[in-house]
């Protein structure tokens, strides 16, 4: 039985059997490490608070080192599994065997995926050592902060977790200690101009100190979605803070062995000089050959024509670090530290993991924008260029895909139809990415089809879910003989269902003004009507989503919309707007928020209604965003 003491979105603080816990879900992406840490602060806080006896022994240390084991156990999983990340934080009490601990276990959904940091065997069944390269710091890391660590196999998921004991006694806690010192090193003091002598001369910031620079720096280089980025907030991190100017080359992604590479980013701790080092680096562009690795390469120190007989500024130590991620090459790092004949060992280390992480990051950024791109063009061309004119009526249409990258199952049509005709169509298929964009490319020329070719509303809806099924089957007995050629190794469920809901309706101009609308709604959100003096209700009845069930009969519902009469259309990114467990259309949100529109526009109607949705919740929707209101004249 467990009991809530602090419940929060996305994270509750309880007790199970007497041991406080906290718990939450985390996406598999790269943003998950950050939040991952923000949570493990964030329930120690919250124990601290509570006076938990086991709590007063928490240190700064033990915050730092908790949020630094998190970091790591959770990019394992999102690295490693892939899946999305279960993130448990207990409190142990202390036991006369045992101190007082703070146990953290981090679960994925990828049993067979190996954990980062375990070794494989040699010959002799001995452990090879890891490739730092490959497998970064992982559970090395975690091993050196964790008094034991450990993993457990269970069906369907396997669990790392680590235990930190609470061993910083403390009752009386310094009160001139600085609130911002107490919160963990943040972004804006790793972008601070602090004196890079501070890591020669401080032995405790190069190690435990060091930490927590790569962890929240990983977390500013992951959340960028842009290689310039990038390259420009890692040149800000490096300076003054490792080095005294450094610089970065991004190699052309489509470029081949001949291209030159791109100098990305200049950054020197004497902004007046900034300008004169890139004058002198674009002269020649670094490209480090493959059988260099990872690590750093001496390189001379840059210098322009007219200084080689009298140098302007001293010599000192350049070092230079291939950009790489999984395996490909994709720029070079170059650095300087002057008045220093070498660079510590511990200092070169550090650089290089730093180097890995803008590697991945570019990386992804890359990733990013090919799947962007490739998802703009798509989207394009499963929508429509332009939608129809209807005499009568004025139309406002919103439509706001996520901002993932990913092409979205929401789309739309508005087209004329012989017979005096219009016909509208809005559809959100079943998930997204390439299999939306499958069933997209399919509905919407189905659908005009059908409607051109004299079929009612309902018959259109009867047929397209035919149609559907038809579809799923074939790629049912496709996905089957796949599997018999992999000799029965099934590797992915493509036999599944594909389909979607749908608004569709039709209008027809009346000579007294006005037109007819027909519609029908197959698992939609249901259409609402605007009357001018602000009565507002449901204009459809909900029926069964298509492409489940081949013996559905979909019926139409008709009504007049009158001049000053409007019809709101949406698709489940306005209604399923989410703030915390709230939902916009709890309690008739949409509705309410219609009713408040009358006298407006068919664009006022719209603009209103996308600022409502907006204005709910303080994140951006993750959610494609369409509306459609028809208004007749």
């Amino acid at each position: 039985m467990q009991r809530d003491i602090v419940q929060r979105p996305g994270i509750t603080v309880g007790r199970a059997d007497q041991r406080p816990v906290a718990r939450t879900s985390l996406p598999g992406n790269l943003l998950a490490p950050s939040a991952g840490r923000r949570f493990v602060r964030a329930a120690l806080a919250e124990w601290t608070g509570l006076g938990l006896p086991a709590a007063v022994g928490f240190s700064e240390r033990l915050a730092d080192d908790a949020s630094v084991v998190a970091s790591e156990l959770v990019t394992n999983a999102v690295v490693h599994a892939g899946t999305d990340v279960e993130l448990l934080c207990r409190l142990e009490t202390a036991t006369e065997d045992e101190a007082a601990a703070v146990v953290l276990e981090v679960s994925d959904r990828h049993p067979a995926r190996a954990v980062r940091g375990e070794r494989p065997a040699d010959g002799d069944g001995t452990a090879a050592p890891a490739d730092p390269a490959e497998y970064g710091r992982g559970l090395q890391l975690v091993g050196a902060l964790a008094e034991r660590w450990g993993i457990t196999y269970r069906t369907g998921h396997k669990t790392v977790w680590a235990r930190l004991p609470v061993d910083d006694w403390n009752p009386f806690p310094d009160p001139s200690a600085e609130p911002g010192f107490q919160q963990g090193l943040r972004a804006a003091e790793l972008l601070a101009p602090t004196a890079r002598r501070a890591l020669r001369d401080d032995a405790d910031w190069a190690g435990r100190g060091a930490l927590s620079f790569l962890a929240e720096a990983s977390d500013l280089l992951a959340g960028q979605l842009d290689e310039d980025i990038v390259a420009a907030l890692a040149g800000q991190l490096l300076v003054p803070r490792l080095a005294d100017w450094c610089a970065i080359w991004l190699e052309p992604e489509n470029g081949g062995p001949s291209a030159v590479p791109r100098l990305a980013s200049v950054w020197h701790r004497d902004e007046t000089e900034t300008a004169t080092l890139r004058a002198v680096l674009e002269q020649d562009p670094i490209r480090l050959p493959e059988r260099v690795g990872t690590g750093p390469v001496c390189l001379p120190w840059p210098r322009a024509e007219e200084e080689e007989t009298e140098p302007r500024v001293p010599d000192g130590s350049a070092l230079a670090y291939r950009v790489t991620s999984g395996g490909r090459a994709l720029g070079a790092v170059l650095l300087g530290r002057e008045g220093t004949g070498r660079v510590p060992g511990e200092v070169t280390t550090l650089i290089e993991d730093f180097v890995r992480r803008v590697g991945l990051a570019v990386g992804a950024a890359r990733a990013y924008t090919r799947q962007a791109t490739i998802s703009r063009i798509l989207q394009r061309a499963l929508l429509p260029g332009k939608v129809a004119d209807i005499p009568g009526v004025t139309s406002s249409l919103v439509y706001e895909p996520s901002d993932d990258g990913v092409v979205g199952g929401d789309f739309y049509d508005i087209f004329p139809c012989p017979g005096d005709r219009w016909c509208f169509v809005l559809g959100d298929v079943q998930g997204s990415g390439p299999e939306a964009a499958v069933v997209t490319g399919l509905a919407r020329p189905w659908l005009r089809l059908l409607a051109r070719e004299g079929f009612g509303v309902g018959e259109v809806l009867d047929r397209l879910n035919r149609l559907l099924l038809d579809d799923a089957m074939e790629a049912a007995e496709a996905a089957a003989l796949m599997v018999a050629a992999a000799g029965g190794q099934q590797t992915a469920d493509t036999g599944q269902s594909r389909f979607l809901s749908l608004l569709y309706g039709e209008l027809v101009p009346l000579p007294d003004g006005g037109v007819r609308c027909t519609l029908a709604s197959a698992g939609h959100p249901l259409p609402l009507l605007l009357r001018p003096d602000g009565e507002v209700r449901p204009a459809a009845e909900p029926q069964m989503l298509l492409g489940i069930f081949d013996d559905v009969a979909y019926e139409s519902q008709s009504f007049e919309l009158a001049p000053g009469d409007s019809l709101l259309c949406v698709t489940d990114g306005v209604t399923e707007r989410r703030s915390g467990a709230l939902m916009f259309d709890d309690g008739d949100g949409l509705a309410r928020a219609l009713a408040d529109c009358a006298g407006l526009s068919a664009d006022g109607i719209a603009e209103r209604i996308k600022r409502a949705v907006h204005e709910f919740a303080e994140r951006p929707p993750d959610d494609d965003l369409a509306l459609l209101v028809l208004q007749a004249g």
